[in-house]
């Protein structure tokens, strides 16, 4: 039997840049659980988080005791924390809902990467990857920080160093190591330099399994797809790999305890190995044959479906896309600015990418009208067609539209109160999630309400403002004499002619037929005597214009 043919560039994923957002210089996104809320880090040390349905600015955050830049950002799984990472060597959690700061902390080293715990309500513990040193747990209530194993110990059962507030400052130098947590968060993926991928209980700090990587190469990045049923890792050797995940999604501590126990007649690193291939198989892997290039923030997008990483050339803004299969489906290019980071949307087939300059653009798919949406019996015709009516198309009840009845019980109620669980969202419906922030307005600085004063004082004080005052050009409308008089004037010459000058007028109209000199020096003749009865007696008052 043949198998299925599929086209592999018909898919739903992003296409052409929609849009791009500008806030100062941005270096590191992250997207809520919903993906309603896009958190970016700045080069200032502040953090702006953007409602992604409307592209406004939501909350700014802003730390007066950092001015380094964001290296990581990392929500809660409620979207009720935020956690922000700079090169400073602090951490520091939010609250964001109120902008407020929960606790901060500095470490001995920069942190590259920082993530919170997802298997917690209200999390105080996050995982961070520092740049010379081994991946740790921080814990924000007690203040301490605990060191994970990057390496495989001689005796697997002995415990790791003890917890301790501050790094080893003499410890030998080496690679920084990635690291994430699972689904639930409990147990930790560690990605070291000798191309190995342990699986760590952070709470008794014991590694439990591990996996080699094929070709020993170190490993950069390290992050499980949504749904937890894949493992992705970037390493050195400019290969991307994709790991399916064999443990169940719940009870992981105790099925990995039970794999220990079932496995008989070798220990230490073998019996690890062991275990390590019943929880981790090698699923696919994704590099570029021809180029040969470094990836950067590889990710999975929100259904799993795809696998998505950035080219990490200078210059250059392209992104890869293939599927679980193994095709490179989509090559993506973008501005020519060099890549950073980039995060796919959880829930509809968009990806944000961060250039060098510190611009967050928003790839989107490129819909086309299809008007057959709109209108389910609509066709589109390429050319002309000569059309037939039917018989009965224009009857009140054509025989073709008649529906036979269905046999859905009108009477039955409507169940309107029981909410179906989101595919989308694994989240515990008892605990309220957040997933909007209420558009706040920003009040003018005191700086600005100085300078609107000062420029106030300045109008009031000015010598103009006080010539205006002194010479009466204020907002008094009671009238002068002058004006009195001078509507007294203009109401004369628009009075109303007497009953003589009418009557001229009638005679003037009636004998125009006559002589027009006889007529002119006639009526010139009482215009004058009319004229001068208008300045020796103000009864006989005459409009001078009606005349002439």
């Amino acid at each position: 039997m043949n198998a299925p043919i599929i086209d592999p560039l018909q898919g739903d994923f992003p296409e052409v840049i929609e849009e791009y957002l500008e806030h100062g210089v941005i270096k590191c996104v992250a997207f809520n659980h919903r993906g309603s809320l896009l958190a970016a880090g700045c080069a200032d040390g502040s953090c702006v988080i953007w409602d992604f349905e409307t592209r406004g600015i939501a909350k700014e955050l802003r730390d007066t005791d950092c001015a380094a830049a964001i290296t990581s950002v990392s929500w809660s799984k409620y979207g009720h924390r935020l956690l922000v990472s700079a090169a400073d060597k602090s951490l520091t959690l939010w609250d964001v809902s109120t902008g407020e700061k929960i606790a901060r902390t500095t470490l001995q080293q920069t942190p590259l990467h920082a993530r919170l715990n997802p298997g917690l309500t209200s999390p105080s513990l996050c995982l961070a990857c520092p740049l010379s040193s081994a991946p740790m747990i921080v814990d924000f209530e007690i203040g301490c920080t605990t060191l994970l194993p990057v390496s495989v110990p001689e005796m697997p059962d002995v415990l790791a160093p003890q917890q301790r507030s501050k790094c080893a400052e003499s410890g030998p130098p080496f690679s920084p190591a990635a690291a994430c947590f699972n689904k639930c968060g409990d147990l930790v993926y560690v990605g070291n330099a000798k191309g190995e991928i342990l699986i760590v209980d952070y709470k008794s700090v014991r590694v439990l399994a591990l996996v080699p990587v094929s070709g020993g190469s170190a490993v950069k990045n390290i992050v499980f797809s949504r749904n937890g049923q894949y493992l992705l890792t970037n390493s050195h050797d400019r290969t991307i790999r994709i790991y399916e995940n064999l443990l169940p999604a719940k009870n992981v501590l105790s099925s990995l305890e039970g794999l220990g126990k079932d496995v008989d007649g070798v220990d230490g690193v073998e019996k690890l190995k062991d275990v390590g291939s019943k929880c981790l198989t090698l699923f696919r892997e994704f590099q570029d044959l021809v180029t040969k290039m470094h990836w950067k923030a590889p990710c999975f997008s929100g259904d799993g479906e795809w696998v998505v990483g950035g080219s990490a050339c200078k210059g250059e803004h392209k992104i890869y896309i293939w599927d679980r299969a193994g095709h490179l489906v989509k090559i993506l290019e973008g501005p020519k600015e060099a890549l950073i980071d980039l995060a796919w949307h959880p829930v509809h087939p968009v990806i944000v990418s961060v250039s060098l300059t510190g611009l967050v653009y928003i790839w989107a798919k490129d819909y086309t009208e299809n008007w057959s949406a709109f209108a389910p019996d609509f066709k589109e015709l390429e050319e002309n067609e000569e059309y037939v009516e039917r018989e009965d198309e224009f009857d009140l009840m054509p025989e073709t539209g008649k529906v036979k009845a269905s046999g859905v019980n009108e009477d039955e109620e409507v169940d309107i109160e029981t909410v179906e669980k989101d595919a989308f969202s694994d989240s515990d419906m008892s605990v309220e999630e957040l997933r909007y922030l209420p558009a706040e307005p920003i009040p003018d600085t005191n700086e600005e309400q100085d300078e609107v004063k000062l420029i106030e004082a300045r109008i009031s004080e000015s010598p103009a403002s006080e010539e205006a005052g002194q010479n009466g050009h204020v907002a008094d409308h009671t009238p002068s004499p002058l004006g009195e008089e001078m509507g007294e004037t203009r109401g004369k010459r628009k009075r109303k002619p007497s009953e003589k000058a009418m009557e001229l007028q009638a005679e003037k109209a009636k004998s125009s037929k006559a002589s027009g000199r006889t007529v002119r020096e006639k009526s010139r003749a009482v215009g004058d005597q009319e004229i001068d009865d208008s300045v020796n007696g103000d009864d006989d008052e005459v409009d001078v214009d009606a005349y002439f």
